[in-house]
Order: C-alpha cells, then structure tokens, then sequence
C-alpha cells in the first residue's frame, strides 16, 4: 500500500514552533498547503504553494481530490478530528491516504485554563450552527466550553442563560491559547459586556436562580413551555412516546402531523445530533414549532409543508416515525416502507375512528397497543379533584 498523500496538521496559535519534529517536517516538505489566513500566517516562511478554504466551502473535497499525487498538507486548527474539517474529509476520501497530526484542541487548553476535567463537561460547538443548539444543555452546574462562532457569539449565549434564569453564571472567554497574545475576559452572563476577539473558545458554569427554567434532556417537558393552539401531544403522553421511538445519537425521526414540534423537539434535545423533519400542512403551526425549536435548543428541525402520504415521498430514509396526525392505512404503509430496519413506529390515536384504524393495524402487524390516561390534580372550588386528560391510544412497533 502506497504511503498517505494527505495530511490533515493540527496547528495552535505557536505555530511551527509547537509542533512536534515528526509533522514540522511533514509541513516543511508539502508541496501544496491548504488551510484559513490565519493558519497560513502561523506557517510563514515555507515554499509550498498556498490555497485558501474554496468557496463554497462544500467544494473542498473536489479541490482536494484534484491534487491526488501530490504532497499536500492542509492547516487546521487544534485537533482536526474534534469538530473540525478532518472529520468531513475522512468521511469523503478513504482513510488510508490520509495521515492526521492531531495539536492539543482548544476543548483541552481551554480545560487546563479554568482547572475543569474534561470527562466532566459538555464540550460543544457553535462554529458555523446555530447559537441556539447550545440552550438544550443549559443545566444547573453544568460546565460547558463552546467553540464559538464569533466576537458576537458569547452576548447572545449570554442572553440564552439570563432569559433562562441562569444570568448568574459565570463565563470565560479565552483567546488565542497558548500563543503571545493569550487574553482571558471574565464576567457574568446577566452582566456581561466585554468585546472580545472573533476566535475565542466560551466556558460557561451555569448558575440557577431558585425561579430558573429547568429544561431536562429526557421528554418531558412542561406543556407551557411550547406555543401551541391547545392540539399538542401533552407532556405525560409526550414522555411515554418519546420513550418508544428511542431517539439515538444522528438518528433521523419522521413527525407527521407535527403541529407545535413538541415531539420533534423533544426528541432532537434527547440525543446527540438528533434530526428531525416536522410535516405539517398549517402554517400558523409550522411557525409555532419554528419559534419552539428556537427557544428549546433544537433550531434545526427541518419543517416541510404538505398532507401525507404525498409529502413523504423523496424524504430521506427515518429511523423512527411518529404519527400524531393524519393517520390513515396510506400514511401507515407509506411511512412503513421507508422506514429503515430496526426503525420504530409509534402512532397516537384520541378519536373512536383512529384507534379503530390503530387497531386493525395492530392485528395485521403486531406491535404493542396500549391505552394511556392521565388524571391532573385541579381546583375544584375551594377544594381539589382530578380532572381527566383525553385518554391515548398508542401503538408502537420495530421493524425486523
């Protein structure tokens, strides 16, 4: 097997100076070099030719595949397989012809500086994503370090916390680690006021008032904290059905009928890098679930307009589907269909002629039926009483 042509450098703000023998001399020999400004200013004085990031960006494995043959190095930033272009690149080109030098990441030097263990904290990025990924794991005590996108970046994540009853935690904004110019802003969220350079890395220690929102990552949560017409799969059933469809790390779920996105939502806040895609036929609905996926940290639900089973077809493959409105056997066997194996297919029926469908499909395919009802504790006059919810019919199956 040929020696790999690609090498992916992980650079810090010391340069060529902090890297070790082996690699320094793997960039000192490249013929070609490609990386941002500012790595191309940490490697001053080589003589490989230089290429600037394509744009756009989804244009650099083309660029890089064009210069196959050739010794070529590209410039990234700490580690290049921790939420870095390595990642993208290994996906794309076969591991084999590529060698990765990984330089201590900003996650670690960004650790060292506050003294937090790594193991122990949630380490995120909002380089290039939406800000408001971040809110889903804005918990009591929790130490979070972001990879930032900007010098704008830490005033709105400190908004996200004060708006939260979080405005006491603490935040740390690091800059240029570990090069001559190192800088350290500190300061509270509901205070905070410092300008800081466009590259810095943000440590948070989230700090909860007695009255803070309390957002927990497994389904659940409070019925009021969704703008919603009242048609919502409410919290209790919400918490039972989430449960079935398991959501799992970069899974794919389908929420067909997904009105004010509760279930959508709360599955993308369950699991890492969870998507989802909300069909809808309403626009006053869909809008509703843009601003709930907004404010509860899941802002790429992916909201499509349409009545099944049309608007299912060219939908990328689901591994879980929940029906909550618009069931019909069509809906069933086109959803069925598309769902992949080991898929989980969960469908809540409240109307006589629903769970008459439920249940004929539950007799043709198996699966678990079940019949959920809750009772909440309400004012009755002076006095307290349960009032009923509407009951749920909720059938729920894997495919095999």
């Amino acid at each position: 097997m040929a020696d790999p042509w690609l090498h992916i450098v992980g650079i810090g703000e010391d340069g060529m100076d902090g890297l070790v023998p082996a690699t320094r001399a793997v960039v000192e020999a490249a013929e070609i070099i490609i990386g941002g400004d500012r790595h191309h200013n940490l490697t001053e004085n080589l003589t490989a030719d230089r290429l600037a990031w394509p744009h756009p960006f989804d244009a650099l494995i083309t660029t890089i595949e064009g210069l196959r043959g050739k010794r070529v190095v590209i410039l990234a930033t700490g580690d290049p397989l921790w939420f870095s272009v390595g990642a993208r690149i290994g996906r794309a080109i076969d591991p084999s012809e590529i060698t990765y030098h990984p330089q201590l990441s900003a996650f670690q030097l960004a650790a060292a500086r506050m003294g937090w263990s790594l193991p122990d904290v949630e380490t995120l990025t909002v380089h290039g994503r939406p800000v408001e990924q971040m809110i889903a794991f804005i918990q009591p005590d929790a130490q979070l370090l972001v990879l930032t996108t900007g010098a704008e970046t830490p005033a709105q994540i400190a908004a996200f916390l004060s708006e939260r009853g979080f405005g006491k935690s603490k935040m740390t904004v690091l800059a240029a680690m570990g090069g001559k110019d190192e800088a350290r802003f500190d300061g509270m969220a509901d205070s905070w006021d410092h300008s800081v350079p466009a590259f810095n890395t943000l440590a948070v220690h989230c700090i909860a008032a007695p009255d803070a929102a309390l957002l927990p990552r497994v389904p659940g949560l409070a019925d009021d904290l969704f703008q919603s017409d009242g048609t919502m799969t409410k919290q209790e059933i919400r918490a039972a059905t989430v449960a079935k469809l398991m959501p799992m790390r970069g899974a794919l779920l389908w929420d067909i009928g997904c009105g004010c996105g509760s279930v959508a939502i709360e599955w993308m806040r369950a699991a890492r890098y969870a998507r989802a895609i909300g069909i809808e036929p309403r626009a006053d609905r869909r809008a509703m679930a843009a601003a709930n996926a907004l404010a509860l940290g899941a802002p790429k639900l992916a909201l499509i307009e349409g009545s099944v089973p049309d608007a299912l077809e060219g939908l990328e493959a689901p591994d879980a589907i929940f029906i909550g409105g618009g069931l019909s056997r069509a809906t069933f066997e086109a959803a069925w269909d598309a769902l992949r194996p080991l898929g989980r297919l969960v469908a809540n029926a409240v109307t006589l002629e629903s769970e008459a469908e439920l249940i004929a499909l539950h007799k043709a395919y198996g699966g678990d039926l079940v019949k959920l009802s809750v009772h909440r504790a309400e004012p009755v006059g002076r006095l307290t009483g349960w009032r009923p919810l509407m009951p749920v019919t909720q059938w729920s199956l894997v495919k095999r």
